[in-house]
């Protein structure tokens, strides 16, 4: 019997492995307020479940598909819709969310965990879940690193990203792709309607702290790391689902962090 047939450290080692992506990634999410455009992608994946079921494919290519082509409309409504930007993401998210649910509706038989998908089931992760979410990870980071000057560049002015020749545009869309790499890997951990704030609760509790982006990267993924760890131990110590026990886990570090301790009278 190895390690690895202990479904709870199989689970540790997923969400660790998921939160040393989303630390970083979730930074930029934060810098440059793409919280909604998260969300969108996340809300999509039910229609790519849906279109998965449908086609015979698998989930997580179903769901990857489904929101690499969300985030390519999403870059073309931008630029030529004279809708806000907020406006189309809102009609994309409900939308890509409310045909998913009805699609769905059209598979009475197929035996589908619809909590699952919403919430996660990260004690079901298996050893292929665990080769996926570290092998693709570290290929996220791969993909991270190598736009990481041209967003934070543009992060501060799009105009010095193009004058310095880095191509913000063409950064900005593999971000949005990565993003949605992330979500279609992570539906099984945390669920379509949480994993933004794995995304995003990790990053806005180191921020205060970080003197730098690299450090605030590094610190976003520990205090994901923590998020998983403490999450777990207290979904099995107190028999609650575990997705949303992780997120309240970061929630609770992210209160810590910000109440501020008494200071002493001067005498």
């Amino acid at each position: 019997m190895s390690l690895l047939d202990d479904f709870f450290v199989r689970a540790l080692l997923a969400g660790v492995g998921l939160a040393l992506v989303t630390g970083p990634t979730g930074c930029f999410i934060v810098w440059r307020r793409l919280a909604y455009f998260g969300e969108t992608i996340a809300h999509s994946a039910l229609l790519g479940v849906a279109l998965a079921i449908l086609l015979n494919v698998n989930l997580v290519i179903g769901v990857l598909a489904t929101a690499n082509i969300v985030v390519l409309v999403m870059f073309l409504l931008e630029r030529r819709s004279a809708l806000p930007t907020d406006t189309l993401l809102g009609l994309l998210a409900h939308g890509g969310l409310a045909l998913g649910l009805v699609l769905l509706s059209f598979f009475p038989s197929m035996r589908l965990d619809l909590q699952a998908l919403l919430f996660g089931d990260i004690l079901g992760v298996t050893r292929s879940d665990l080769a996926m979410i570290w092998i693709g990870g570290a290929l996220a980071l791969g993909v991270l690193a190598w736009i990481w000057r041209a967003l934070l560049t543009s992060t501060v002015s799009v105009e010095l990203a193009t004058v310095a020749g880095l191509r913000p545009e063409r950064a900005r869309l593999v971000f949005g792709f990565l993003v949605a790499a992330i979500i279609a890997v992570a539906i099984k951990i945390v669920g379509v309607l949480l994993i933004v704030a794995l995304l995003i609760i990790p990053a806005a509790t180191f921020r205060r702290f970080a003197p730098g982006p690299e450090i605030m990267a590094a610190g976003a993924a520990v205090v994901g790391v923590a998020a998983v760890v403490g999450g777990l131990y207290a979904s099995a110590e107190f028999d609650t689902p575990s997705g949303p026990s992780i997120v309240v886990a970061a929630l609770i570090l992210f209160t810590v962090t910000r109440l501020r301790l008494p200071t002493r009278p001067r005498s």
